[in-house]
């Protein structure tokens, strides 16, 4: 029996008003003091907006000041926008991790490849296990997805039981796994579901998502008509798609050749969990010369057009060991990550200009989401009924529309909410209650770094305007003792007149600091700040645009 001053939060810290960097927090308590546990604990990939970033990680702050608090964290799946950042923010927590078989194996691949990585205890969880962690009951319901043991979790508590979906789909024929445990969430539905924290990346279309077994007869029939050699690109956490390309390559009497690291990896972790069992074995990068054109089907990573990755390096017949000929046939398994269209159409134009036949998902079936449309929303709110249903996994638009699914599903409450908002699922109405930290953290390198730093956003200045540095060498009365030194970096050389914006800029430089008023001639900052707008100025007067200025000023 619950304690009347006892409450069930929810509190995403990602995944809410963008696709990708899922985590959330779930706690169970009194208004001052409650249990926590973390669901998922993703990243995002760091774009145009975001220069010389690798990934992009929610701000952990609020967990990490209630570590003592947090019984664990649990993850739906092993794609990296929700368990990516553990690596890199475990280390912070240090609380135990909870997993099923294949999350768990992959977990400890990538650790062994990754130099430095920390041992993270990760506590394997069986399919359809259940675990207590505190004052909640976790329970995994197996659903369909794009990667193998995609859980959604129940989530008991003394004032009643939640579902967080995860990632998920209604698919009646998946290659891998077994469909959606309809019978476990209707049973939920019967217990009386207080809230539906659910994924909302289709939700603005229409229908269902055709599924992996008409993906796979596709594929089949694109590799048995092939005169030569066949690629096929996808994500490397896809097994399914995987297993499908290899039993069309068996079928068609070809080999398999795996081309990439992190495919690999992912082919390794799928061996070992029984995946691909059944299965030919798979012949290494190097064997792809000496098969023949007719023999053969390369599986690529590469999909999202990632210039180091298999694919990319083969376009630009900059690979090792494998190459393709006027004739074969690419095939891309998949979708453009929103962000990367650009990329992903650099390679197949390349391709396309060396005679290379490219087939994608605009022509073909050769790709399914994995992720539910409409109609498949709709049966999962007929089977779990919930009281509330909070929208996540989605920018605006797709939050939006999941709301009015919901609303037309039935559901009383229907909550939009942000990342850091802290929603009150039980007792009582839902409501938002409390705001705690939330924001991103960027990894740099090396470093971690918060998303607000200047570092970041200096970075994507300096790719619009240029730089220009001013060395100044002056002696005790602010005169000049040397000419100028004057450096130009990313501003065109010559303005419209075809002048040197160089000579313009020297000469700005050299006017302004011999005719400063003597007082500011013995003040260093304010001979840097006169020089450093006059500078601006002239470039801006002839390029239109006002580049970063920094200047140097040496005292003799």
């Amino acid at each position: 029996m619950a304690n009347q001053k006892e409450e069930f939060v929810f509190a995403p810290l990602g995944g809410v008003g963008e696709i990708g960097m899922n985590l959330a927090l779930y706690g169970y308590g009194s208004e001052r003091a409650k249990k926590w546990i973390i669901v998922d604990f993703g990243v995002a990939f760091g774009g145009e907006e975001q220069p010389g970033v690798d990934l992009i990680m929610p701000d952990i702050a609020f967990a990490v000041a209630e570590k003592k608090n947090i019984a664990g964290i649990v993850l739906t799946h092993a794609h990296e926008d929700h368990f990516g950042a553990l690596f890199d923010l475990w280390p912070r927590l240090k609380v135990p991790v909870y997993a099923t078989p294949f999350t768990a194996a992959l977990i400890e691949a990538k650790r062994q490849s990754e130099p430095n990585a920390p041992e993270i205890k990760v506590i394997t969880v069986p399919l359809k296990g259940k675990v207590t962690l505190g004052p909640f009951e976790v329970e995994f319901v197996s659903v369909a997805h794009s990667i193998p043991e995609s859980n959604s979790l129940i989530i008991r508590t003394p004032l009643g039981p939640a579902l967080h979906t995860g990632d998920w789909k209604l698919d009646p024929t998946p290659l891998i796994g077994e469909p959606t445990d309809e019978a476990r969430l209707r049973a939920l539905g019967d217990e009386g579901c207080i809230a539906f924290i659910g994924d909302s990346t289709n939700a603005v279309r229409e229908g269902r998502s055709p599924s992996e077994t008409d993906v796979a007869k596709t594929l089949t029939e694109l590799v048995r008509s092939a005169p030569s050699r066949v690629a096929v690109t996808t994500f490397a956490s896809n097994i399914a798609r995987i297993r499908a390309v290899a039993l069309a390559a068996q079928a068609c009497e070809r080999e398999v050749v795996v081309v990439g690291r992190a495919m690999e990896r992912l082919v390794q972790v799928a061996r070992e969990t029984g995946y691909l069992d059944g299965v030919q074995d798979f012949r290494p990068a190097n064997a792809y010369g000496y098969l023949p054109p007719d023999k053969v089907v390369a599986i690529c990573t590469g999909s999202q057009g990632e210039p180091r990755a298999a694919l990319s390096r083969i376009a630009q017949d900059d690979h090792p060991e494998v190459t393709f000929a006027q004739g074969d046939r690419v095939i891309f398994s998949s979708r453009a990550i929103p962000g990367n269209e650009k990329a992903i159409g650099r390679v197949i134009n390349g391709l396309i200009e060396q005679g290379i036949e490219v087939i994608t998902d605009r022509t073909h079936l050769v790709h399914v989401s994995g992720h539910p449309r409409v109609a498949e929303m709709e049966d999962m709110y007929r089977w779990v009924r919930p009281k509330i249903a909070v929208p996540v996994h989605g920018e605006a638009l797709h939050l939006s529309e999941h709301a009015k699914i919901a609303r037309r599903c039935g559901v009383e409450d229907v909550i939009r909410c942000k990342n850091g908002d802290v929603i009150r699922l039980a007792p009582g109405p839902a409501k938002k209650i409390d705001e705690i930290r939330a924001g991103t953290l960027y990894k740099d390198g090396r470093l971690i770094i918060d998303g607000k730093a200047a570092a970041v956003s200096d970075r994507r200045k300096l790719s619009a305007v240029g730089v220009v540095a001013v060395s100044l060498v002056l002696d005790d009365k602010g005169e000049l003792l040397a000419d100028p030194e004057v450096d130009l970096l990313g501003i065109p050389e010559r303005n419209a007149a075809g002048e040197s914006i160089e000579d313009i800029v020297y000469n700005a430089v050299v006017d302004t600091a011999e005719n400063l008023p003597k007082a500011r001639k013995r003040d260093p900052d304010a001979i840097a700040e006169s020089v450093r707008r006059a500078a601006r100025a002239a470039v801006a007067n002839d390029w239109g645009k006002k580049p970063v200025c920094i200047v140097h000023v040496l005292k003799a």
